[in-house]
Order: structure tokens, then sequence, then C-alpha cells
């Protein structure tokens, strides 16, 4: 069984508007509303549903489902894992297709109420730089990922590259907590809800740093 009482607050969404006690009730919700699959016979098909809905407008990470998923059940956390990957990278799609061929029409839905137009400005300037290293920091870390996916169908970047960059972050971000829980189980269960926010970033810092030093000594 799920503990909700001592599930993190989520307070907060992956954009910039202001917070207020409304907003954060929803959000609330939201949350309770996701965990409560895995106590269900339905816990693997609603990972799959919210995984792909997280990738274009959904504000709540497949993560959290996952881990309370593979902490009832450590043996099948790759298999969760793989179930968050699929369902994330294909919903990346669903926001190509959105930023492609709808952005005209729903652009006021998702600016100013999922993401600023502030963020969505940088994301497009971080897409002239390096699109695959951009779409796979989304992917690995908290950034919205959201975001990416839409701004890459608008500046029509290579679906190559999001479908590539997407795989490695995404499925290192979901097989990361998919090893911790079957290496240790339940016991890490409190400790990955609260920091492994911090482990993604912490995590994608090394391996960008690794990929920049490679750069320069080969």
């Amino acid at each position: 069984m799920t503990d909700k009482k001592n599930s993190p607050d989520i307070s907060t969404t992956d954009d910039d508007l202001p917070i207020n006690h409304k907003h954060r009730g929803m959000m609330r919700r939201l949350y309770d509303w996701v965990l409560h699959w895995a106590d269900t016979p339905y816990g693997a098909p609603a990972l799959f549903f919210i995984a792909f809905m997280e990738s274009s407008f959904f504000p709540i990470p497949p993560d959290v489902l996952q881990i309370a998923l593979s902490a009832g059940k450590p043996k099948r956390s790759f298999y969760y894992a793989t179930i968050s990957l699929v369902g994330s990278v294909t919903g990346a799609f669903l926001g190509y297709f959105i930023g492609y061929a709808l952005w005209e029409a729903l652009h006021n839905v998702f600016i100013p109420h999922l993401f600023s137009q502030d963020t969505f400005d940088k994301v497009q300037k971080l897409y002239a730089n390096n699109a695959f290293l951009a779409i796979f920091t989304a992917a690995m870390t908290p950034i919205p990922y959201k975001v990416f996916t839409i701004a890459a169908g608008v500046g029509q970047i290579s679906l190559l590259i999001l479908l590539s960059a997407s795989i490695v972050g995404r499925g290192m971000r979901f097989y990361l907590v998919a090893l911790f829980l079957w290496l240790f189980g339940p016991i890490v269960r409190k400790w990955l809800e609260k920091y492994f926010e911090i482990l993604a970033v912490v995590f994608a810092a090394l391996l960008i740093g690794g990929f920049v030093l490679i750069k320069y000594i080969l």
C-alpha cells in the first residue's frame, strides 16, 4: 500500500507561474490520483498512460507511480522502467505533433497555463546550439520535458534527434530509479521521492561534463 501521508508535497509545477493555494490544492489532488493507481490492478497501464501524457501536457511525472509500483514489487523494477520509457517516448511524438501541426490553434492553451512564453523562447534558443543535448538534458532532469517536445515540433527539429535523445535521457532517468529499487527495495523509496530530482541533475551534469571532456581530449 502507498503511504500518502509521507509522500512529498507537490507545491510547484514545472513552469514559472505564481503558485497560489488553489493551484497547490489541484496539484495535490493530481498527485494523489496518480499515486492511487499503485494500489489497483491497473498500475502498469496507468503508468504507461501517465508517462505518455506527461511528455506533452500532464504536470505530474511518471516517476511518482513508477517508484510506488517498484517499491511494492522490486523484482519488477526494470519492467516498470520500460513501461515509463515506452510511454514517455511515445508521448514525445504527440508533443512534437502539437508543436508541428497544432501550435497556432493551441498555443494559448499551453502558454501561460503550463509554461511561460519566456521558457518556450529559451528552449528554442537552446535548439539552435545543440538540439540533441537540449532534449537529452530535459529528458534526464526535472527540466519540463513537455516544453522541449512541443518546441521541437514548432522548430521542426529532426525526429531522429528527438527519438534518440529521448530514449537515452528518459531511459537513464527511469532505469536509474529501477536500479535503486531493484537493489534496495522499499527501503530507498522515501529517499528517492525526496532526492531523486537532485540526483538526476547531478548525474546528468556528470554525463554532460564527461562528454565535453572527451571532446577536448580526443
